[in-house]
């Protein structure tokens, strides 16, 4: 019976080699790190957007329409639609319905100076009621009827002349910011309100760009919604759940970041392997008369590859777990893109998923496996006579 090579002289082999495994193993971190970054940004993009809807809430859109800044409403048809069945109503007996105009408008970044879009808007008297999620942080709601608006964290922070009591200038009006809203890290974050009547006429708009609705039973509404639009053929308009809404726009954003990531991490890991495939090789040349100490000792060919494979594995997930550690630290940091779906800024964080976590390490594992099962491979298969002759 053949007998195990101890897990200690594994390790210590690792020791004797520190500078050499330090910096194998820290290539496969900046790997780990990339990859890993990618999945949570994808994940930060999907979550963000997601967030955003509520599944007691449906989006009425133009059919065809994919993107609130392609869509439209006509007036007629926006006043048929708050008389169809199934919509909640409010304390006062009135459907809970907001009639919205979104468009964007480019603001100066308060760092670069540099434009981006941003999304404008223009609320119903119960566009706040229906987003139970947000919250004003500073200031008060705008007045109807007034160019007052309200902006979102994100904004505030991130744009010149979004603050508080400052004004901006777009649809040919000055608009004052009379408060700052947090939507709890969802995609409202990113935009601007304000009054859907005073929007319309500033942006030369002559239908609402969507209708916002709360479910009286949202189990079982949508299907009786949709029925009735299909019935009526003055209304060419489709309805989808908030949060499935959301949901699609969050897929090709994310998707484009995941696939466009995970290639570079793949080229990326080419390199990474080399090296470890260098190192292992560079392990198996210095430690010949070793491995024919062990080979006749008794250890068969089939331990000391497992020996030298192990070796590997415990550098790449070293290598994996630093670069996993340096990946949980880009949580806190404040970053924004382009929404493909509208072209407007989109503000979001970092998350990671115990799911990105494993693939993470994963990756890793099989890098450490690729880059070393040659060189185990070639210290199995070395004659024991050859090897205690070498160096002498």
């Amino acid at each position: 019976m053949s007998r195990q090579i101890p897990w200690h002289y594994v390790l210590r082999n690792l020791w004797v080699r520190r500078v050499t495994s330090v910096l194998t193993a820290g290539g496969m971190a900046l790997v780990v790190f990339t990859f890993a970054t990618v999945l949570m940004m994808s994940e930060g993009i999907r979550s963000t957007l997601v967030a955003t809807g509520s599944p007691d809430n449906v989006v009425l859109l133009r059919q065809g329409a994919n993107a609130e800044i392609s869509s439209g409403i006509e007036r007629r048809q926006a006043d048929i639609l708050g008389a169809l069945p199934g919509i909640a109503l409010d304390a006062r007996g009135q459907a809970l319905l907001s009639k919205e105009v979104v468009v964007l408008n480019s603001l100066a970044k308060r760092a670069s100076r540099q434009p981006a879009n941003v999304t404008m808007r223009g609320l119903g008297p119960q566009g706040m009621q229906l987003r139970a999620h947000v919250a004003l942080v500073e200031g008060r709601m705008f007045r109807p009827g007034t160019p007052e608006v309200v902006v979102g964290r994100a904004v505030a922070q991130g744009f010149a002349g979004a603050q508080l009591g400052q004004w901006l200038r777009f649809g040919g009006r000055e608009w004052q910011v009379v408060g700052v809203f947090d939507a709890g890290r969802t995609a409202h974050d990113s935009e601007i309100w304000g009054d859907h009547e005073l929007m319309m006429q500033s942006f030369r708009r002559n239908a609402w760009s969507t209708v916002l609705l709360r479910l009286a039973d949202p189990a079982t509404g949508l299907p009786t919604l949709q029925a009735a639009l299909a019935a009526d053929p003055r209304l060419q308009v489709q309805a989808k759940r908030e949060d499935q809404f959301y949901a699609e726009q969050s897929e090709a954003l994310a998707q484009f970041v995941r696939v466009l990531g995970t290639a570079l991490a793949i080229v990326f890991s080419i390199g990474a392997v080399v090296g470890a495939m260098i190192t292992m090789f560079a392990a198996v040349a210095q430690r010949t008369r070793e491995i024919g100490t062990l080979r006749a000792l008794g250890f068969r060919r089939g331990r000391v590859l497992g020996a030298f494979l192990a070796e590997s594995l415990m550098l790449s997930l070293a290598g994996g777990l630093a670069g996993l550690a340096s990946a949980s630290l880009m949580q806190s940091v404040n970053i924004s893109t382009t929404n493909f779906q509208t072209f407007a800024e989109l503000a979001f964080q970092f998350r990671l998923t115990p799911a990105i976590a494993a693939q993470a390490l994963v990756f890793a594992l099989v890098m450490g496996l690729v880059g070393g099962v040659l060189p185990a491979w070639r210290a199995a298969r070395l004659n024991i006579a050859q090897s205690l002759r070498a160096g002498s």
